[in-house]
């Protein structure tokens, strides 16, 4: 029977699909599987359900002789080595579209837990330190009719903005290399980045991570920001230079910075931790129970889907290879 690795405990919804069909290896590690370890149990397996942390590169790709299909639980396609897997014509499919509710509402919720020093509040509640109301405990910033930047105004950039404008009546500007058709909608004003940066109260990054986007936003771009400016993060980590984050947020004190992502997960800069004015999250932008659910029956069904000989949904690099089964 044709063996399928899955490189992370994911809902059981889609094990079962797979179940009956496949030999089902899942790491029930809580840790993501090293270099080796993806090497050795991927050796001879038929599909990789893989996370969008796992280095799928060539190696790993030409040392899996069986492997007809890449299936990533994840929006994110920078892990895996798109160009060794169409020469061997294995298939890559992702889960776009299923989690882009959860990850705006994730992007808008540290939005208001940083305006609101949420976090900071429920800790110093939590220690005693409560004793009665008081004119100056934790002012925060209040959002109605304040500039939000988005930068990436994709699916998810779009639904934050949706939420902005008519939840809190936002003005939105963005950034994306081309012009967005939901702009008018929410009147969304498309701008260079350099004027994004000087003019929002509030700034988002949902872009993904492509060789455009890596460090777009480095010392430069963050002295240009406004020194009392919420600063958010559910894009990729690497859009951001670290050392000038912490450099911005350590000198301006009334700058916010929300974030779900980071350089070098899990290994992220230990000096975030020193921030007062950050607040911190493990990747979690997808982590509904609907939504997880959601992707693992997509990446499930799209490994049975090329069992059967089918051309499997959302393929990254479909074109020449699904075309080549019709």
């Amino acid at each position: 029977m044709d063996k399928v690795l899955i490189t992370r405990m994911i809902p059981e919804n889609g094990v079962e699909i797979l179940k009956g069909n496949f030999d089902v290896v899942v790491n029930k590690k809580d840790r993501n599987l090293t270099k080796g370890e993806i090497l050795e149990l991927s050796k001879d397996v038929f599909g990789i359900v893989s996370m969008v942390s796992d280095k799928i590169d060539k190696e790993v790709i030409e040392n899996a002789e069986n492997l007809r299909i890449i299936a990533n639980y994840g929006v994110g396609i920078n892990n895996v080595d798109i160009n060794s897997a169409t020469k061997r014509g294995i298939f890559f499919t992702n889960t776009p579209d299923v989690l882009t509710q959860a990850t705006a509402e994730l992007g808008f919720s540290l939005i208001l837990a940083c305006a609101r020093h949420i976090p900071q509040a429920d800790r110093f509640t939590r220690s005693g330190k409560f004793k009665g109301v008081s004119p100056v405990l934790f002012l925060g910033k209040e959002l109605y009719g304040v500039t939000l930047g988005i930068i990436g105004m994709g699916r998810i950039g779009a639904t934050v903005a949706r939420m902005a404008h008519f939840g809190f009546d936002m003005n939105i500007v963005y950034y994306n290399r081309t012009r967005s058709d939901r702009e008018n909608l929410i009147g969304a004003k498309r701008v260079e980045l350099e004027c994004l940066l000087k003019e929002s109260d509030v700034i988002i990054v949902c872009a993904p991570l492509n060789d455009d986007s890596r460090y777009m936003l480095d010392k430069k771009e963050f002295s240009l920001m406004k020194n009392d400016a919420i600063f958010v993060n559910i894009g990729r980590g690497e859009i951001v230079n670290t050392d000038a984050l912490i450099e911005k947020a350590q000198f301006s004190k009334g700058f916010v910075v929300g974030l779900d992502v980071y350089e070098n997960e899990p290994n992220f800069d230990k000096r975030l931790l020193e921030l007062n004015n950050c607040v911190m999250l493990p990747h979690v932008g997808s982590a509904t129970h609907k939504t997880r659910m959601r992707m693992a029956e997509i990446a499930c069904m799209n490994v049975l889907k090329v069992k059967k000989g089918e051309c499997p949904d959302f393929v990254v690099n479909g074109g020449e290879l699904c075309r080549a089964k019709d």
